[in-house]
């Protein structure tokens, strides 16, 4: 049951799997690579812009010739590379960039346009009057990729995973193996990745994750990996993902990624037949596949020798070895020194036979497979990612790990522990015909060609001709690359440049990189720790950030304005729960807790009593608001700073900055807490009656801290207002809040109250005339603008205190915060003018109908509103075509004195 190129002996053929609608048998453990070759399947591809055929070329992932498209309906993914996907019952694979067929391709008549096709062909011929872009884009538009993408939504399940460790280990090879073996033994951590099924040795103590890829490293040892549980195409267990991304932190790291072949470049050496020197000998030692009977080996280094004993030993013959040095080790096969080959011949299917040049001569050699050897190229893409700087090896002809500015060490290959090779640059008599980039049909004449035309720089010679920005980046290209263009430039390779690594090191799917939170949205969304109490209810849920809030809970036929409005009368006759979880919350704990809130917060803290709060806001370095809050002291050195929703990410990152940039001698922890806590907040006459029958206790007057209980659960209550009626936020770790929540829509539902969302929480607060970030506060308005300047702590001090100081910031025109009510909808943000036709001198920033009573009101922003009240003015939406007659008041409509909160 072995194919025709099978090795006798092994494991039997069991698996079927199916090529362009031809059943074929593989072994298990076969990549499809492996299995088309064993079935003597040499044509497996063709390539990008001419449509030349290609057959299989490497053993790994950097396979540049190999793509197909494996899989049917939403699991169907394009490009994946036959060598880096192992076969599994019942695979079905196509080959791509063909039509009608793989062997009867019309496209392959590029090859005769490849003279008008050359280098830069894209910028030179779309041009003329904009009418012909329409008939342009039609062509760009299907020549454009290789593989088609699936149609059909992706039916598998991602996810991510978080993992510590103190050692991680890339690369299940011998370099590998010896590395985590030794940090075992020093009583380390260790995590070991290997892209492959199987690693090269065993070892106890160590957490290993084949089949998974280092993806990308980061800063602080930071990084991530792609683990595939299934093959492209494969239908996962029920239950179980498809991918999973790690998060791996580590103290530090070791790349034993081991190196990658370099391909020699001449007229024709892309035809299928020729292939890797190591990738021969790699499908013989693990596959027993023999891909050729009459062998060529060309060769610029002593490794290749070792894949002529290989072939010999599977029964192959070695015809030739050419090796462009003067002489090389002993062997008993037939060598030729100082010898290089120019051309293939053959069908499009195969290689049939290789001119070379032999000393001053050139003899042609009859055989099916040439294997080549150009020497290797240290896999140093992760060191570079990771920071680390490059050396240049001459004896190599190769970049190799320098030093590194993060706990990241290579070994092994990857250190540059290959062959040395001859630094010899091949004849190259047919340029248009010798290719560099195999995928993306970069020929030695595209490079001669962006050089003729003043390409220099490697960065824009690489964007000009395509070179090393196809699927592979490269990774059989870039040397090649470089070699040449120092050749023409007449500079040795390092003064030819190089160019960025950029993670992924492999494609990575975008399912895996969405993880649990794929389907729907192209952003995640997440979920709040009560959602299913808040699902039971049917409510009508508001994106807030990556968060879903509800923003209104309707009954029966209720429309969401109805609902909003029923919610918020609740809470300003009887009682009223919203959830509040979102907001962020950190923990500032340490002897220096006090001092740093007073460089974060604007207005005085340290003198603030033990349970007690107050509101405060935060200024960005230029003296606008950033975000407002509030805080409060919960024990002698420890204090609670909550802020916006939206502003969660940008205040942790902003506190990070100022604990450890601007006052990195301060003995204090800030801790994020947003998602640990879940938050209810209870207002309205009778919260306080509430709260004390389910707790049992006495509630704290406004801005006070008291802790009890709740259905027997542990909770801070905290008393503050964002209504403007009496209300308390309860807060208890998300995973216990559920009775409390239940607990608190019984007791307020029995008191003639309800739930309320984030609708009727934006009519109380622009009642109440509070502002709200991404609105009032927009990032351009300072605590002047805002009406909040007598609370700023006038010692200065804190961030933003000199921005402030500045002439343009106290300008009398400047845009203020002031209030708009009306007797019709007041439309949000409506321009304020003085009537049609006149000059913008302000919007609508919010807009609200009134809660008791009729008409509307509205907060906006006016330029030199603080001395305009009583003035009438036009809110005009011409895109909602809606306008308003509005008067300018003070930006606060509901119990001016503030006495119903307090009360």
């Amino acid at each position: 049951m072995s194919g025709p190129s099978r090795i006798p002996g092994g494991a039997e053929s069991t698996l079927r799997f199916r090529f362009d609608g031809v059943e074929y048998r593989a072994r298990p453990g076969d990549t499809l690579a492996a299995a088309l070759l064993a079935n003597g399947v040499g044509r497996v591809a063709r390539s990008f812009k001419y449509h030349r055929p290609r057959g299989v070329m490497a053993a790994g992932v950097e396979e540049p010739n190999a793509l197909v498209t494996v899989g049917v309906g939403g699991r169907t993914e394009p490009n994946t590379r036959a060598t880096d996907l192992y076969v599994y019952d019942g695979l079905v694979a196509v080959s791509q960039n063909r039509w009608p067929s793989l062997a009867f391709d019309l496209g392959a008549i590029n090859g005769i346009a490849a003279p008008f096709l050359a280098a830069g062909f894209y910028y030179k011929t779309f041009f003329g009057p904009a009418s012909r872009w329409m008939l342009y884009e039609k062509f760009i538009r299907r020549a454009a990729g290789m593989g088609k993408a699936p149609t059909a939504p992706d039916p598998d399940a991602y996810e991510h995973r978080a993992a510590f460790c103190d050692v991680l280990v890339v690369g299940g090879g011998a370099a590998g193996i010896a590395a985590a073996r030794k940090a075992v033994a020093a009583g380390e951590r260790v995590i070991l990745v290997e892209q492959q099924r199987a690693l090269s040795g065993s070892i106890e103590g160590v957490r290993m994750l084949t089949r998974t890829t280092a993806s990308g490293l980061w800063d602080h040892g930071f990084a991530t990996l792609a683990e595939r549980l299934v093959e492209p195409g494969q239908t996962p267990t029920p239950g179980q993902p498809a991918q999973r991304l790690w998060h791996v932190r580590a103290t530090r790291i070791v790349l034993a990624t081991g190196a990658i072949e370099r391909p020699l470049t001449f007229a024709g050496n892309d035809r299928p037949g020729v292939m890797l020197s190591q990738a021969v000998r790699s499908y013989i030692a693990r596959f027993d596949v023999l891909p050729g009977e009459r062998v060529v080996i060309a060769t610029n280094n002593d490794d290749a020798y070792a894949t002529a004993d290989a072939i010999a030993a599977a029964g192959g013959e070695v015809v030739a070895i050419l090796d462009s040095r003067a002489s090389g080790p002993a062997t008993h096969f037939p060598v030729f020194t100082d010898a290089v080959p120019l051309s293939t011949s053959g069908q499009t299917h195969h290689l049939a036979s290789v001119k070379a040049r032999v000393g001053a001569g050139t003899r042609r050699f009859d055989a099916d497979l040439l294997a080549v050897s150009g020497g290797f190229t240290p896999v140093v893409h992760l060191h570079s990612q990771a920071g680390g700087k490059l050396d240049w090896r001459e004896d190599l002809q190769a970049f190799v790990p320098g030093a590194s500015p993060q706990a990241v060490s290579s070994v092994g290959a990857a250190a540059g522990e290959v062959p040395a090779i001859a630094a010899t640059v091949a004849v190259l008599p047919d340029p248009k015909h010798s290719f560099i980039d195999f995928q993306n049909d970069v020929t030695a004449s595209d490079l001669d060609l962006a050089w003729a035309e003043g390409y220099r720089s490697v960065e824009h010679l690489k964007r000009y001709t395509t070179l090393g920005m196809a699927t592979d980046q490269g990774k059989t290209s870039n040397m090649a690359a470089l070699a040449h263009l120092a050749s023409v430039a007449g500079v040795t390779i390092p003064q030819a440049g190089l160019t960025t690594f950029r993670p992924p090191f492999t494609p990575l799917t975008l399912g895996a990189l969405a993880g649990a939170d794929g389907g729907g949205h192209a952003a995640p969304a997440r979920r709040i720790a009560l959602y299913d109490r808040h699902q039971r209810l049917n409510p009508l849920w508001q994106p807030l950030g990556l968060w879903h809030r509800p923003r209104a809970y309707p009954i029966g036929d209720e429309t969401l304005h109805a609902a909003a409005l029923r919610e918020a009368r609740a809470v300003r006759t009887t009682a009223g729960i919203v959830d509040v979880s979102t907001l962020a919350k950190f923990a500032v704990t340490g002897p220096d807790a006090a001092a740093f809130l007073e460089i974060v917060c604007a207005t005085g803290v340290a003198k603030l009593a033990v349970g007690r709060g107050r509101y405060t806001f935060m200024l960005r370095e230029d003296g606008m608001v950033m975000d407002d809050g509030t805080v409060w002291r919960i024990a002698e050195t420890r204090y609670l700073l909550t802020s916006s929703t939206g502003g969660a990410d940008r205040m942790e990152a902003h506190l990070s900055y100022a604990h450890h940039v601007l006052a990195p001698q301060l003995k204090v922890s800030v801790v994020a807490q947003q998602e640990h806590f879940a938050g209810i907040a209870l207002a309205g006459p009778l919260s306080r009656e509430i709260l004390a029958a389910l707790t049992g206790t006495e509630m704290p007057a406004h801005m006070g801290v008291a802790q009890a209980a709740i259905a027997g659960v542990p909770v801070l209550i905290l008393a503050a207002s964002y209504s403007g009626e009496r209300a308390f936020e309860i807060y208890a770790e998300g995973h216990l809040a559920g009775p409390v929540w239940d607990a608190l829509e019984v007791a307020t539902r029995a008191a003639g109250g309800y739930p309320y969302g984030l609708e009727a929480l934006e009519f109380l607060r622009i009642e109440k005339g509070h502002i709200v970030i991404g609105a009032e506060g927009d990032g351009r308005t300072t605590p002047h603008d805002l009406s909040l300047e007598k609370m700023l702590r006038k010692a200065g001090g804190f961030i933003g205190a000199s921005g402030l100081t500045r002439p343009a910031l106290a300008a009398a025109d400047r845009a203020q915060l002031v209030g708009l009510t009306s007797d019709t909808p007041i439309p949000e943000g409506a321009m304020l003018i003085a009537h049609d036709g006149a000059p913008v001198e302000g919007h609508v920033t919010s807009a609200a109908g009134r809660v008791i009573g009729t008409g509307a009101v509205a907060l906006g922003l006016l330029g030199g509103g603080r001395a305009r009240l009583g003035d009438v003015l036009l809110a005009s939406s011409p895109t909602r075509g809606q306008s308003a007659r509005v008067t300018v008041t003070a930006p606060v409509f509901y119990d001016v004195e503030g006495t119903r909160y307090r009360e």
